[in-house]
């Protein structure tokens, strides 16, 4: 037996080494910690995929997923309870109208049911069905039309007249107190004088034509205007007034800019009344030396006991007056949209 020396290289008698092999398969990645962000795509209204925090391509989602995720974010702009306001303020809004209507109807019932039942004498209160069918007929031969638009252009030209002439008027003397000082004896002299009891004068004066029933509208109108306009102005908040002097705001910046603007809600409270007044001494008015116009008809109508053409004429009056009502409620909101909006 061949004997090895000790400083010889030792021999590896078994061969080289065999790699180790993994039969498992690659290693799993591991598992992102409780700290770390993870981009998830998220979903726009439109209904796409927003993956640009991944840097995948944005793609379309399911419509039914995408109305899903747009209804959630509106709900989550508008806050809790948004839907049961609405919902509470719609019901608001039909309740009321629902009470007018019905307030009319029964009007409209009692109005028709009595004279047929002779509770009233039906030969001085017409049924509301044969004052319909009267109206109908003027407004078929053209007469209402004529009757109705010589009293617009009359109402209609006193108004704009009183309000031309009262706002300014108003605004001064609310605005300077000596102003206010000289004219109130005056003032309190006239606004206590009713117009109708001045129609003599005006007739006397203007004559029969249609400047006397103008200016005595144009008279009518003004108190009114005027006088709200004096307390718009005056009502004004001093701290306003203060705050917008210690600003540097020079008078007529400070009268454009808060008293005119905090005046405008009781200036149209007092147009408004204006607009009724104006339609109430029309009527009067046009009894006296006119040839056309509602209150002509009315009149005419009594004195040939045409009773159903009488209550078709106080109607088309009536109507009127609303309607002037709710566009004066209409110019009032357009001119005062910060008042709607605080």
């Amino acid at each position: 037996m061949a004997s090895v020396s000790a400083g010889a290289p030792a021999v590896n008698l078994a061969g080289p080494a065999i790699p180790a092999v993994n039969l498992a398969g690659p290693a799993a990645p591991a598992a992102p910690d409780a700290d770390t962000a993870v981009d998830v795509p998220t979903i726009s209204a439109a209904g796409a995929v927003d993956a640009s925090a991944t840097g995948a391509a944005a793609g379309p989602v399911s419509p039914v997923l995408a109305a899903a995720v747009a209804g959630a974010a509106r709900e989550a702009a508008a806050g809790p309870g948004t839907g049961r306001r609405l919902l509470r303020g719609s019901a608001r809004v039909t309740l009321t109208a629902g009470r007018r209507v019905v307030a009319l109807g029964v009007l409209a019932a009692l109005w028709e049911i009595l004279p047929r039942l002779e509770v009233v004498d039906p030969t001085f209160l017409t049924p509301l069905s044969e004052v319909l069918a009267a109206w109908w007929d003027l407004l078929l031969s053209g007469e209402l039309l004529d009757h109705t638009q010589a009293s617009l252009v009359r109402s209609l030209a006193g108004l704009a007249l009183a309000v031309v002439a009262a706002i300014p008027l108003g605004l001064l003397i609310g605005w300077y107190g000596p102003l206010a000082d000289l004219l109130n004896p005056v003032l309190e002299l006239f606004r206590n004088t009713a117009a109708l009891a001045l129609l003599p004068v005006f007739v006397l004066i203007l004559g029969l034509g249609e400047t006397s029933k103008i200016s005595i509208i144009l008279y009518a109108c003004a108190w009114p205007i005027l006088l709200n306009t004096i307390a718009g102005v005056k009502g004004v908040d001093p701290l306003l007034v203060k705050s917008a002097r210690s600003m540097g705001l020079r008078p007529v910046r400070l009268f454009q800019k808060v008293i005119l603007p905090a005046a405008v809600p009781t200036i149209f409270t007092g147009v408004r009344l204006a607009g009724a007044y104006s339609i109430l001494v029309l009527v009067a008015a046009e009894m006296v030396g006119a040839k056309a116009g509602l209150g002509y008809l009315i009149n005419y109508a009594q004195f040939n006991f045409r009773v159903p053409d009488m209550y078709a004429g106080i109607l088309t009056i009536s109507v009127l007056g609303l309607l002037f009502n709710q566009l004066l409620i209409r110019l009032e909101r357009r001119f005062s949209t910060w008042r709607a909006a605080s």
